[in-house]
């Protein structure tokens, strides 16, 4: 990865002779009047949109031809300060001086209660928003983007764990903690067509330590927008009210600190002052040139009183200047974040430098295609010198110590990867096995090899051990063997479970067969095939998509006799296949087997006995009055899903999709078919399924799934087989979309040709409780939402519900109220929600459209 191409060499070698022959090096440093270095000052060539920004010590350094210029150097605050050079054939050293920017206040007439001249101003750039904000139709860039993070301190324990000292020394932190943890750059093109059209072309990129592409996405940043993104919706995901949305004057008190001029243009200075704290709003400067009321320049903070996650400031600097005599465009934009949170303390510095604009580019007409990001196949092979000599912001000594040591690693890691010392390192590394892995965390070994590559991992005995009425004690380990098929391009999985019950003293056993196959070939059409093969002997819950969990039934049955869960063995034999297609589509074919063997209690056992008479027998007995028989059921499942305008990142070997504005279509088809290999089901079953979520800024957001279904054919129709809709009899939330939290387990099913459901939340986000003191100190925000099932008019459920979520970031609290059979019952239930909680709970949620 890291070698030069003839090719490439050559035209590195042409790049550096030209500009050792045709340009000269200006380099320098900006100062304040005090003789205090100026950070990320902006420096241009006057009469173009060529320059560069200074970097956090105040350095700059740029080339240019031979011949006649004007420097400009400005920071917002400051005086803009310009120096004519003549470049000939010697490099130069500049230094700007910049004064605190001496305000002129204009003459007014002072009456009591008079409004602040900032209104009239800020009236005016209101009305001219929408305007700036769709005058250029189209337009393509250039930006460079540098991003670093360092670390100011790092504890010895975070939330009691202690921080390994190998991860310390992995991240190159010194004896007080502090280091360079992330840096990266990259050149990336940007364009751009109205309306909402848009594509980046990372063409290089570099991070520190790694053969990664740097952070490539550019943050444009639009203070014409009414409501502003400030990098991602996590920060806040009502996003921010910009100085000069059409609404602002609700939520900002301005103050007119006076004007200057550049080039004859009168720049008015204003400063901006949330009305309110805890609303989304921003506070600083902002510059609005006289009589035409663009934007200037921008110094605005974000802090937590501005309903900030994750960080806990975000400072925003914009400089623009004009690329055609009536349109301007961000010139140089620099984010500073500060994180301290658990004793971390962090600064990072996104500074993004924006050139060669044309706002009158001819894209073809299938340029903006599903692909956003389409990343180059040399994007990671740049020399050393091609970024020394296309970078516009100088490193810093710093800087230049991070890459050299952190790189020099990584290549000696790289390239000893495979060395038999290496091997044998790695081998020795794995330590021998623990009895503390064995019960508790588990065992995983890779054998590492230059040709016999695989691993394997054991699950933690201790974690697999569950009680029930059924097998009494119950344990079940698992373990799995992986490796990568070369020839086939696939990774292969085989997984093998046991389990054994204690008090019935019975054995299962069932073996796991998996192919995972993906295309990393460039520009080719994305392919992603999965073949599944399993078998054996195992227990089976009678809703087969049931969120009861072992380890929760096994509390709730040993303290308090709620003997939750139903489960039935079964011989079996499946084999599934799956697709992913390029244009969002995902299509399963499932075939399975099963003889199902009914299973009854066989103890009673539980820690209070006071509790005994919740036990309830092995079946689902809201639905059976007895056990059900033996039978057999043959029975084909096919599922199709797409989520249309699937838009794409094409990395150099591989592509993922980001998402789309539209919701998934989802569809699922189940035939059992009898008489064959004894089988004794006789159904057709269908449902379609429409799920999305959807960010509404200041309103909040909402997430959605609605159901229709029925049975086409029930002529023979088995519990295991009637569309169950999933309950909750525990405190503790299941799937929110997918559970109806207050419904009794087994009391809700169906096999009539027709039902419907719906589950909807709406997440407020901070709307509404940053009204209230404590509640948005704490930035717990409230949320509502309603769930329903209609089969007819005898069957039928709908729950209602209100509460609080972000609750130490992890926690959601509601009280929920339920309807059914004309009885109403009021509960609450706890789960995961927030920040940090809604992200866990993303994660294991897997919305289908069985």
């Amino acid at each position: 990865m890291f070698y030069l191409h003839g090719k490439h060499f050559i035209f590195s070698l042409l790049i550096l002779f030209s500009l050792s022959t045709f340009s000269q090096t200006i380099h320098g440093t900006v100062y304040d009047d005090q003789g205090n270095l100026l950070p990320f000052s902006t420096i241009l060539i006057k009469g173009t949109t060529q320059g560069t920004s200074a970097n956090s010590q105040g350095k700059f350094v740029f080339s240019l031809s031979p011949g006649s210029y004007t420097l400009v150097s400005q920071h917002v605050g400051y005086t803009r300060v310009e120096k004519k050079i003549n470049i000939d054939k010697e490099d130069q050293e500049i230094t700007f001086i910049l004064s605190l920017q001496k305000l002129q206040l204009k003459e007014v007439i002072v009456k009591s209660n008079a409004e602040d001249p900032a209104y009239a101003i800020i009236r005016q750039a209101i009305k001219k928003r929408n305007f700036y904000n769709r005058q250029v139709t189209a337009f393509e860039c250039e930006a460079y983007i540098k991003g670093l993070i360092k670390l100011q301190n790092l504890p010895g324990k975070i939330l009691g764990k202690k921080v390994p000292e190998e991860d310390r020394k992995s991240m190159h932190l010194d004896s007080a903690g502090k280091g360079i943890i992330y840096l990266s750059e990259s050149i990336t093109k940007v364009s751009v067509q109205q309306p909402g059209k848009f594509k980046l072309e990372v063409l290089s990129g570099r991070e520190s330590g790694s053969n990664g592409f740097g952070f490539n996405f550019p943050t444009f940043i639009n203070l014409y927008d009414n409501n502003v993104t400030m990098f991602t919706a996590r920060i806040n995901p009502r996003g921010f009210i910009s100085p000069i949305s059409d609404g602002a004057l609700n939520f900002y008190k301005y103050e007119y600190m006076g004007s200057y001029f550049e080039d004859g243009k009168e720049i008015n200075t204003i400063r901006v002052i949330p009305k309110r704290a805890y609303e989304p709003l921003f506070s600083g400067i902002i510059n609005i040139t006289e009589n035409d009321w663009r934007i200037h320049s921008c110094d605005l903070l974000l802090t937590k009183s501005a309903q900030l996650e994750i960080i806990d400031t975000l400072r925003l600097t914009q400089i623009h200047i004009p690329v055609t005599p009536g349109v301007w465009r961000v010139k140089n934009q620099l984010v500073h974040f500060n994180f301290k949170q658990l004793g971390i303390d962090a600064i990072g510095d996104f500074i993004n430098v924006y050139s060669k604009y044309n706002i009158n580019p001819a894209f073809s007409k299938k340029y903006f295609d599903k692909i956003v990001v389409r990343y180059d196949t040399t994007v990671n092979k740049k020399t050393k010198a091609y970024w020394d000599s296309i970078r516009p912001v100088p490193l810093e000594p710093e800087e230049a110590k991070d890459y050299r040591i952190k790189d020099s690693i990584y290549l000696y890691a790289k390239d000893s990867m495979l060395s038999r010392q290496n091997i044998d390192s790695l081998r020795k590394k794995q330590g021998h096995i623990k009895l503390g892995q064995v019960f508790w965390s588990g065992i995983s070994r890779t054998h590492y090899s230059k040709k016999d590559q695989y691993t394997w991992h054991f699950d933690p005995l201790l974690k697999k051990l569950n009680y029930n009425t059924v097998e009494g004690v119950v344990i079940e380990p698992s373990g799995n063997y992986k490796k990568y098929l070369k020839g086939w391009k696939t990774n292969l999985t085989v997984t093998s479970t046991l389990r054994y019950g204690f008090n019935n003293d019975l054995l299962n056993g069932w073996l796991d067969i998996n192919f995972r196959t993906r295309d990393f070939s460039y520009d080719k059409k994305l392919k992603r095939e999965t073949w599944d093969i399993t078998g054996g002997k195992r227990v089976s819950q009678f809703n087969k998509e049931s969120n009861i969990t072992e380890l929760g039934n096994t509390i709730g049955t040993l303290f308090s006799g709620k003997n939750n869960l139903k489960i039935y063995e079964n011989y079996f034999g499946n084999i599934s296949f799956s697709k992913r297609f390029e244009d969002g589509l995902r299509f399963e074919l499932n075939a399975l087997y099963e003889d199902r063997i009914p299973l009854d209690n066989t103890t009673d056992f539980i820690f209070y006995n006071k509790y005994k008479y919740r036990l309830t027998p092995n079946y689902p007995f809201r639905i059976l009055s007895s056990q059900f028989l033996r039978h057999q059921a043959l029975e084909l499942d096919v599922d199709v899903s797409i989520k249309p305008g699937q838009r794409y990142i094409q990395f150099p070997y591989n592509k993922i999709p980001i998402g789309s504005k539209y919701p998934t279509f989802a569809f699922h088809f189940s035939h059992g078919f009898k008489n064959i290999l004894g089988s004794d089901v006789d159904f057709d079953k269908w449902k379609f399924t429409l799920f999305d979520d959807a960010n509404l800024k200041l309103a909040g957001s909402i997430k959605y799934k609605i159901s229709v279904g029925g049975f086409l054919n029930s002529k023979s129709v088995f519990v295991q087989d009637l569309q169950h809709f999933n309950g909750n009899e525990s405190h503790f939330a299941k799937e929110y979309l997918n559970t109806f939290q207050l419904l009794p387990y087994y009391s809700a099913y169906t096999k009539d040709n027709l039902y419907g459901l719906i589950n909807f939340e709406h997440h407020l986000n901070g709307l509404l409780t940053n009204k209230i003191p404590l509640f948005k100190k704490l930035n717990w925000n409230l949320l509502d939402g309603a769930n329903a099932i209609y089969v007819n008019s005898n069957n039928n459920y709908a729950e209602v519900f209100i509460g609080l979520e972000n609750i130490f970031k992890v926690l959601r609290a509601d009280v929920v109220a339920s309807f059914q059979n004309g009885k109403t019952r009021i509960d609450y239930r706890i789960g995961l929600g927030g920040l940090l909680g809604g992200s866990i709970t993303g994660s294991r949620a897997r919305t289908t459209a069985r």
